[in-house]
């Protein structure tokens, strides 16, 4: 059975998608553990109320974000993790974690990837008038939300809309798209190669498999 390694920062909703869809089959792997740098992150509950390993990694331990990576690294190191996946994890992973994982580090980030990378997506949306939003699965590289887009979804943005209405649709979105995409990487229908994502042996375009 291959196994998965999910980092997250807090509520883990995309963590309950991914543990669903391996109980269920959709995904033929297992999480074999649960990292936070966050020690209240609900997602640490998630993992435990499905039995998987947690750790808690929190920057004040460390002396500098090197030697929080290089921890970081041994602790999933000891999993042998076919896949790592971040799952709503809000620290920036530095160039030697990227490198040490290449090709093997999913996220998944709230909207229609180049448009918002980092913070307050739903909100930068809202407040530029934009009349659709969304979400988007990636490679991660060493650019802040710049790898190669795997598949992205769709949402409207209707007038009045307030920034919780937006953030659920796009959640609901997310649980859907994410474990497929784990899936096809499980499947071993996808790679990163040639700084781009592949699909079936076929280049994906660059807003992805879902690109119009």
């Amino acid at each position: 059975m291959k196994k998965i390694v999910v980092l997250l920062s807090g509520q883990g909703s995309n963590l309950q998608s991914l543990i669903d869809a391996c109980q269920q089959g959709r995904i033929t792997a297992e999480v074999v553990a649960v990292i936070s740098n966050r020690p209240k992150a609900y997602g640490l509950q998630r993992a435990a109320d499905a039995g998987i390993a947690s750790h808690i990694f929190s920057s004040k331990h460390f002396a500098d974000a090197e030697a929080f990576d290089q921890a970081l690294i041994a602790t999933i190191d000891q999993y042998q993790p076919d896949l790592i996946v971040l799952a709503g994890y809000m620290r920036i992973l530095g160039t030697a974690f990227v490198q040490h994982y290449r090709g093997r580090v999913l996220n998944i980030h709230p909207s229609l990837l180049p448009k918002y990378p980092g913070l307050e997506t739903h909100r930068r949306a809202i407040d530029n008038g934009d009349r659709e939003h969304g979400t988007s699965v990636h490679f991660v590289t060493e650019q802040l939300d710049g790898g190669p887009v795997i598949l992205q979804a769709k949402v409207p943005i209707f007038a009045g809309d307030s920034e919780q209405e937006v953030m659920e649709r796009v959640k609901n979105q997310e649980h859907t798209i994410y474990p497929l995409v784990v899936s096809w990487f499980i499947n071993g229908r996808l790679r990163m190669q040639d700084g781009a994502a592949w699909l079936d042996g076929h280049r994906l375009p660059a807003q992805g498999y879902a690109a119009e």
